[in-house]
């Protein structure tokens, strides 16, 4: 058993704090992860708020991390101690059904355990002052050390600077695989995301490698336009300087719509604005926010009938195992950005700080 420091969420709205745990030996089909580099997501803050039906407590939250195996269970071949990774909250067993469809990446394998909080076997490899503590997607990035199914893990190049490549692990990854998966947007087409996060931003960068001629990004906080031009957005706009619904705007500027939308937020609202502000006949648009619980998508279904495609996507559409080893070397060789995505870094004690700038917009 490993002894380290965590950041527990003991219940939902409170900051989490900075605990010594106990991290369990990993069982058969299990990996040990020292935990280098962790970065703080929507989705992490989402679940802590208690809004997250799936939300159990104590837990350690994190899904973004990278780090080196310290150990490995019986009867994992696909790593080996030292090798430097980066854990998956969409697993890759490469057997059931989901796997063997090239129409999707979302392995099932371990789906209900994951959604429980629990390893494979059904049990927690966390306890601390005595209590057991759930994990997190899989992953609990937020713990010095961590462990995950073998399942649930990528090898990636070991001179990869884990600080950065950390972000591979969900945001840079899904923005970027919306653009060039899911939507497969073309070379001259025209494109608007909603929403200039981390995940809008790497929306931007895909619609620009994929050779869009135009990127709309929309977004209420205009600090936020000088960073989506440096990714390749060609103009951004506010819904709040128009009376006019966004939509209407965007359907006025790009003669009709445009061809590709994305919603990055995770606003119900949003989400219909950014299916009809698609030109009729071909548009298509994207929804990669995840909204809140029991929340419900509407539009009117004749935006369909004539010719617009609604679609959704998790984790990009990447199929884990085979494409983050990938994705880590195109950034290598500079074909995609990384390090401009990093805006913070702070130490492991200030983790609540890093929350609040997120939230702040920061």
């Amino acid at each position: 058993v490993i002894k380290c420091k965590a950041a527990v969420a003991w219940e939902a709205g409170k900051p989490l704090s900075i605990e010594e745990v106990e991290v369990a030996p990993p069982k058969a089909h299990e990996v040990r992860i020292k935990i280098v580099a962790t970065a703080v997501c929507h989705t992490d803050a989402y679940t802590l708020s208690g809004a997250d039906p799936e939300g159990c407590f104590p837990v350690i939250l994190g899904h973004e991390g990278a780090g080196i195996v310290e150990s490995v269970g019986e009867g994992v071949t696909k790593v080996k101690k030292g090798d430097t990774v980066i854990p998956l909250y969409i697993p890759q067993c490469g057997e059931c059904k989901f796997c063997k469809n090239p129409k999707t990446n979302l392995c099932q394998k371990i789906r209900i355990t994951q959604g429980k909080g629990l390893m494979p076997d059904g049990t927690s490899r966390f306890t601390c002052k005595g209590k057991q503590v759930y994990h997190f997607m899989g992953t609990s990035t937020f713990s010095e050390y961590t462990v995950v199914a073998d399942i649930s893990v990528a090898k990636i190049d070991a001179a990869a600077p884990l600080d950065k490549v950390c972000l591979l692990g969900c945001g840079i990854s899904t923005g970027y695989g919306a653009a060039v998966n899911t939507a497969k947007v073309e070379p001259g087409t025209t494109c608007a995301v909603f929403g200039l996060g981390g995940v809008g931003l790497a929306v931007i960068m895909g619609c620009k490698i994929a050779g869009a001629s135009r990127i709309i990004g929309i977004d209420i906080n205009k600090d936020k336009y000088a960073k989506a031009k440096e990714f390749g957005a060609t103009e951004c706009i506010s819904p709040q300087d128009s009376k006019r619904p966004i939509q209407e705007v965007l359907v006025e500027m790009t003669d009709g719509g445009v061809d590709y939308s994305f919603e990055c937020i995770g606003n119900v609202g949003v989400m219909r604005a950014a299916l009809e502000a698609c030109h009729k006949g071909w548009g298509v648009s994207v929804i990669v926010g995840v909204a809140a619980a029991g929340q419900e998508i509407s539009t009117r279904p004749f935006q369909l009938v004539t010719g617009r495609t609604w679609k959704g996507t998790a984790f990009g559409g990447w199929k884990s195992v085979d494409n983050v080893p990938k994705l880590v070397t195109d950034y290598m060789s500079k074909k995609i950005k990384v390090d401009e995505f990093v805006t913070h870094t702070l130490p492991f004690d200030k983790i609540n700080e890093a929350f609040e700038l997120m939230h702040s917009g920061k």
